[in-house]
């Protein structure tokens, strides 16, 4: 689906379908703590613990959160799917954001090195992150979600790319 804010001509990459399912797993994980926490008042509560705290905050606090937790986990397939990169002849475009759409241009020649890195969640979904380092350090790039091989093959691309452009200097 293209964008507004998208560059003309320019056809994006998506990352693998599988980085739903790892924040699926990584959000769901985080949100069952808060709703245990959300919960500790009403537990406390019923168990006569803290039998002065009022009935109506126990109550309404963890299903605030339970709301809370599964919209953020409804939003996560749309966000994975608004991720996407174009490999262009002098830069490397990455595109992210749902409501707030960002589409950032990281010029080869102002690459300084490029990172793959691998979480234990990562390996175990197939995935991969990419971190470009540019020589401005407001404008490092991440992009989360790759397969494996093709991190690999990005890492390589894009060191290839920015050493040519180095040296054109």
């Amino acid at each position: 689906m293209r964008e507004p804010i998208d560059p003309a001509g320019v056809d994006f990459r998506r990352v693998s379908p599988r980085l739903i399912r790892l924040r699926l797993v990584a959000k769901g994980a985080s949100g069952l703590v808060l709703v245990l926490l959300g919960a500790l008042p009403l537990v406390l509560r019923q168990t006569d613990v803290w039998h002065g705290f009022p009935l109506w905050p126990a109550v309404v606090l963890p299903l605030l959160v339970v709301l809370a937790v599964v919209w953020r986990l409804a939003l996560i397939p749309r966000q994975v799917r608004a991720i996407g990169y174009a490999e262009r002849e002098d830069d490397l475009l990455i595109r992210r954001g749902l409501f707030f759409q960002r589409v950032m241009v990281v010029p080869y020649g102002r690459m300084q090195y490029v990172d793959v890195s691998v979480g234990p969640l990562e390996r175990a979904f197939g995935l991969a992150s990419i971190k470009l380092h540019t020589a401005s350090a407001g404008t490092n790039a991440i992009l989360e979600g790759l397969p494996a091989a093709e991190a690999t093959r990005l890492r390589e691309q894009l060191s290839a790319r920015g050493e040519a452009k180095l040296a054109g200097l």
